[in-house]
């Protein structure tokens, strides 16, 4: 078997676990929306549409914010079109997945399911084709108590209370020349800054998102931010990310080590942040929204095409998830940890049948992912602060990465106990893993549990939802602590 061995001190702290690293995305794309969280006539919704059954799983996976209306489809939305009368509402055809937009689901009925999943709205404003007025409308009509136009329109559509909306983002991958009002750094960041002030003149407590790099791979990477930021570092209070990865050529290994770019990603945006920090001679730091990652098979979907005939609500994107993609997940979850101190909210790219941890049939069941447990798990026992762990670990070499260990860890700790993620990356061997957590005091194992199995490419379905799911992991050692981590799997050990 491989060996390693982490130590887990208290003192070693990174910082708080932040309860928006569990944030999640709602997109007007594919079936996220209609069939996923709205379906009216469904066995499982209510009166207003909203499937209960995909409210249960959304308050089990623990998600804390919801990234809504886009995505690409935020930079040709006309948010007017998604409230008052439904029957009243114009149907339009969304550019950016080409399909039509029925717009029976709209911002009350987002802030409807947002209230009864109990998250956080992170609402984003089109900067796409449109602009200053567009966004002070809409944070008008969503944050106003009454006694203005807009205000009052959203009493007379049934919203009564402000949906007092505290997260924005200023549009959405702008450095994307397949966005709709794609423009250089230089003139979306003089848009945002605008935009962001106008905001902030109406609702000073906003915090606002500038949008960052769609991913490293772009040309752009690195200087997009650098000028943004030029532009926007006293109007923002941060800026995105966004990163999907996916397994190419059945190099089974360099996938699993994908968080090693996400790794070097935030370290690169944060040393980009306070350099420009710095010339501005400003103490204020910018944080990162890592607001869409996930593992995307974007190949496949790349492939595919568009669909044609401009349908409602198709099947898009809809991966279907096998083992080895929810360690991938897992270990993309270790970084955003592993960064608390710089990374301030995340969402993990969609929630509902696009790219997702929940699955659904339309007018029928609902179940979970394989990707859904080390999210749900994450969210559950990450608490108080997040540690720093002293690894030893073997190394493996990657065509994309480098050199890169196999164990991938972190930790947290509060009052009620020791909670240690770890992700084995090897394939071949099951991995030995010491655990040294002397200065935790008088503690032991009181619970380990594996996502693991010995088909990587193993799946969950609708008639098998529970074929990959967490087990309790046999080969535990308690003094002193050892457990046993199967090859290719994600482990949450407790510590008491």
């Amino acid at each position: 078997m491989h060996q390693a061995q982490v130590t887990i001190d208290p003192a070693f702290r990174v910082g708080p676990v932040r309860r928006r690293t569990f944030g999640a995305f709602i997109e007007h794309l594919g079936r996220c929306v209609y069939t996923g969280v709205h379906e009216p006539g469904h066995p499982a919704a209510g009166e207003d549409g909203l499937r209960q059954d995909v409210l249960a799983l959304t308050r089990e996976l623990g998600v804390s914010t919801v990234r809504y209306p886009g995505g690409n489809f935020v930079s040709g939305y006309r948010w007017e079109d998604g409230i008052g009368p439904v029957a009243e509402r114009p149907r339009r055809r969304d550019l950016a997945w080409h399909t039509t937009e029925t717009n029976e689901f709209g911002v009350d009925e987002f802030m409807r399911w947002c209230r009864r999943a109990e998250v956080e709205p992170m609402m984003a404003v089109n900067l796409g084709t449109r602009g200053i007025e567009e966004a002070l409308d809409l944070l008008e009509y969503c944050n106003h108590p009454s006694g203005t136009a807009l205000s009052d329109l959203r009493i007379a559509n049934g919203a009564k209370d402000p949906h007092d909306i505290r997260m924005w983002c200023l549009g959405n991958e702008m450095d994307g020349p397949w966005q709709l009002g794609h423009r250089p750094a230089r003139e979306y960041g003089r848009l945002a800054a605008a935009t962001g002030r106008a905001m902030r003149m109406a609702d000073p407590g906003l915090e606002l998102v500038a949008c960052g790099s769609s991913g490293t791979g772009m040309p752009t990477f690195g200087a997009w931010e650098a000028t943004v930021l030029e532009e926007t570092y006293d109007v923002v209070d941060l800026i995105s990310a966004h990163a999907y990865y996916e397994e190419k050529d059945g190099d089974l290994g360099g996938f699993l080590a994908c968080a090693a770019d996400m790794e070097h990603y935030i370290d690169t945006v944060v040393a980009t942040a306070d350099h420009v920090g710095a010339r501005l001679r400003s103490r204020k730091k910018i944080d990162i929204s890592f607001d869409e990652w996930n593992v995307w098979y974007m190949s496949r979907s790349m492939a595919a095409g568009p669909p044609e005939g401009w349908p409602v609500a198709p099947p898009l994107l809809e991966d279907h998830y096998h083992l080895a993609d929810a360690v991938a997940v897992g270990s993309m979850l270790i970084t955003l940890l592993r960064h608390t101190d710089r990374v301030a909210a995340a969402s993990l790219a969609q929630l509902v049948n696009v790219i997702a941890p929940i699955m659904t049939e339309p007018g029928g069941r609902a179940w979970r992912q394989t990707t859904f447990h080390p999210f749900a798990q994450a969210s559950r026992y990450a608490a108080g602060e997040v540690l720093r762990l002293a690894a030893v670990s073997p190394v493996y070499e990657t065509a994309a990465y480098g050199e890169v260990p196999l164990l991938h860890a972190v930790a947290t700790h509060s009052a009620e106990g020791t909670t240690l993620f770890a992700v084995n990356r090897a394939t071949d061997r099951p991995l030995v893993l010491d655990i040294d957590a002397r200065a935790l005091g008088d503690v032991r194992i009181v619970e380990a549990v594996t996502l693991a199995d010995d088909d990587f490419y193993a799946a969950n379905t609708a008639d098998d939802p529970d074929r990959i799911a967490p087990r309790a992991n046999p080969d535990v050692r308690h003094d002193p602590a050892r457990v046993v981590l199967p090859p290719v799997s994600w482990n949450v050990i407790r510590l008491g």
